[in-house]
């Protein structure tokens, strides 16, 4: 255990990595531990062998797990003994030769921007809790900030100004977001009306529940879906899909793709360039549209 404690130690100081994303590493390590010691009645990780990553795999697998969570809790794994072959703890890495599995790419169907309007129109501003979901759904529409990004904000974030704001996305990486004037006015009447709830906080979060509490992935997530599902008939209603629909809807209206990807935080176009694909009932419109037999 003490390399893996080494090892997450490392993710955070050498790599920078967010506390979302080390505490994934650390049950993805806590699920192999669980199966070594279980199974094979191993506590050393640096004594495994390729042949018990593989009966991991078809565990995962009969547990229902998807090929690609199979694929991250691998990479998990593969970049642990490449820290334990670096420091020297082992020779191989046993994973040294494992391949991916082949996942299904999932595709994510973006809201509409008539859905994204009728969502925002279902909202009551004149409580609290409608004040401050209407600020959540307007921040990741707006901005296509990720979840964990707009739970980490705080109100030192902003700068009221410049109308613009302070995103701490993925290895700590800060970026400048526009903030949309119209976004301005639900902004600053959520910040007021935040001083003066019953339980005051007294962190610097900006989003809060309604007991002044710091909100958190599930609490943002039955937001968006309480909303969302009242005006959408889609089988996906998280935050991440007002993050494709921020994306999706920009590039159809022509912004910069290269602008794009700054905003979202992307690294590299590839990324980005995943929102450029078309959407099939355009394809079908434009397919019957143009065709010179589907006029017959």
């Amino acid at each position: 255990m003490d390399n893996v404690a080494a090892f997450l130690r490392y993710l955070t100081a050498e790599k920078n990595y967010s506390v979302h994303t080390r505490r994934a590493y650390q049950k993805d390590l806590d699920d192999f531990m669980w199966h070594c010691t279980t199974h094979y009645q191993l506590s050393n990780l640096t004594k495994v062998h390729y042949a018990m990553v593989r009966d991991f795999v078809i565990s995962l697998s009969k547990r229902g797990l998807s090929m690609r969570s199979i694929n991250r809790k691998c990479v998990t794994l593969n970049s642990f003994y490449n820290y334990l072959r670096t420091i020297g703890a082992i020779d191989t890495n046993p994973l040294a030769k494992h391949k991916s599995l082949k996942a299904k790419k999932s595709f994510i169907v973006p809201f509409s921007v008539a859905e994204v309007d009728r969502a925002l129109k279902e909202i009551d501003r004149s409580t609290f809790s409608g004040i401050r979901d209407a600020t959540a759904i307007e921040l990741l529409y707006t901005t296509g900030m990720r979840q964990a990004e707009l739970i980490g904000l705080k109100l030192s974030d902003i700068d009221w100004s410049q109308q613009q704001i302070r995103v701490l996305g993925k290895r700590n990486k800060e970026r400048i977001v526009p903030i949309l004037p119209s976004f301005m006015t639900t902004l600053k009447s959520y910040s007021e009306q935040r001083k003066s709830i019953q339980k005051a906080p007294t962190h610097n979060f900006l989003l809060v529940t309604d007991k002044g509490k710091k909100t958190y992935p599930s609490f943002v997530y039955r937001l968006i879906k309480s909303y969302f599902g009242k005006v959408s008939s889609k089988i996906r209603t998280s935050p991440h899909v007002l993050r494709h629909s921020f994306a999706t809807h920009m590039l159809d209206a022509g912004a910069d793709i290269n602008v794009v990807k700054e905003i979202l935080g992307h690294e590299s176009l590839a990324a980005t360039q995943e929102y450029t694909k078309v959407q099939l009932p355009k394809v079908q419109d434009a397919y019957r549209a143009a065709h010179p037999r589907a006029k017959k």
